[in-house]
């Protein structure tokens, strides 16, 4: 490629849109990351986002991006909106048609919220809208293909792709519509072109990025050593196997904390089992936490763990944010061989994969590391290596922008 026809390509990126189901959204930081580094590299994007964000804990968020964020209206004053614009005759026939057509049917808004959404981009000359997960925002992208010449791309992330629900524009009609999909491990992409072969040249593997810059790497030589989880309480995570795992370390006359971050509706069944088994004294679930209180449990933890497990109903995590996060930090990481995980924790490398649902090998993982502090040291240089070399948030969002900019070029 030329030097002359990648600033083209790179400054027509500059007008595309995002669209969010919920932005900024605290359990999507990765989401929040990519936009902020857009910004930085000098590429601002419209932003929409179909939701707005309630119940939060409170973040770290620029506020300069957030009142960015163009917040869709609420469902009747979306509808006398299309209606209005109908009136005007700014819609085609194709498209009242399509509206007459589907009625009131399962996922409807997303038709108005598309018009919506298309006729700003269309006001604003943009011809390309990214759309985060392949859930409502996806398929709101997808009648914006469909309603107006303007194409749209979409990341894919965990369970939207591994136990995607049932709509009508389901999976299948997004990969075969979107201009390129984006997907964030080796595994999902292989799981995605393996599912859709006739669209495999247009999946793509990005990994999520990471500023690598605010943290501190953790000292991990404390006298009682500390083991931090961070994620939702959810079946998915295996926290209920790590509080095993702790007991197991008690009894063996282990003297340690235990930190679960993160909320969810686990937290009462995850408190009842702690109390349970004696582990007040040493195991906590603080709730959620901003991105700094987080990057201080890292800095003084010992281990990172994430015990994740697959769901009865395929359900799994794919490429966990907070692995990537403890690896900065240059934490020894444990968990276990689930989805992209092993794309980052090397076994004996950068950590140790434990089987899913396993607290006896987990508990023995964990003492092992608390034991060898030479070990545990040598594993977290070698994460935040591998941390620096894969996640860098420049080199990925760069590396995102070339992708679409390619596609919407041809």
């Amino acid at each position: 490629m030329h030097h002359d026809e990648r600033v083209i390509g790179h400054a027509s990126m500059t007008q595309f849109a995002y669209l969010f189901e919920r932005f900024p959204s605290f359990g999507q930081t990765f989401c929040y990351r990519e936009v902020a580094e857009l910004v930085r590299q000098g590429v601002t994007p419209l932003i929409f986002s179909i939701r707005k964000p309630k119940d939060e804990p409170p973040q770290d968020w620029d506020q300069r991006i957030v009142k960015r964020v163009h917040y869709l209206p609420d469902e009747e004053q979306l509808l006398r909106e299309v209606r209005r614009v109908s009136k005007k005759g700014k819609l085609t026939e194709e498209v009242i048609n399509t509206l007459d057509e589907w009625g009131r049917r399962t996922d409807f808004l997303r038709l108005y919220q598309a018009i919506y959404i298309g006729l700003h981009l269309q006001e604003t000359g943009i011809r390309h809208v990214h759309a985060h997960f392949a859930g409502m925002a996806a398929r709101t992208a997808f009648w914006i293909g469909k309603f107006f010449p303007i194409t749209f791309s979409f990341t894919a992330h965990a369970n939207d792709i591994f136990t995607p629900r049932k709509f009508e524009i389901g999976l299948d009609k997004l990969v075969d519509a979107a201009r390129v999909v984006i997907t964030e491990t080796d595994y999902a992409e292989k799981f995605l072109r393996e599912r859709f072969p006739d669209r495999a040249d247009g999946i793509h593997r990005i990994y999520n990025g990471l500023d690598l810059a605010p943290f501190v790497t953790a000292a991990s030589s404390a006298a009682r050593p500390l083991i931090v989880a961070v994620g939702r309480l959810i079946a998915k995570k295996g926290f209920a196997d790590l509080v095993r795992a702790c007991r197991l370390l008690m009894e063996r006359g282990k003297s340690f904390r235990c930190a679960i971050i993160g909320e969810g509706p686990l937290e009462q069944e995850l408190g009842e089992q702690i109390n349970q088994l004696g582990l007040q004294n040493c195991v906590e679930l603080p709730g959620a936490k901003p991105q700094h209180e987080i990057r201080e449990y890292l800095a003084a933890a010992s281990v990172f763990v994430l015990p994740s497990v697959v769901d009865p109903d395929g359900g799994m995590d794919n490429l966990p944010t907070v692995i990537m996060e403890a690896m900065a930090a240059g934490l020894p990481v444990v968990s276990t061989a689930t989805g992209g995980i092993p794309e980052m924790v090397i076994q004996s490398e950068t950590g140790f994969l434990v089987p899913p649902g396993d607290a006896v090998a987990l508990a023995g993982t964990i003492e092992r590391l608390f034991d060898d502090l030479g070990l545990a040291r040598c594993l977290g240089e070698r994460g935040f290596q591998r941390a620096k070399q894969l996640f860098s948030v420049e080199k990925n969002v760069r590396e995102l922008l070339a992708t679409i900019t390619n596609r919407e070029r041809n």
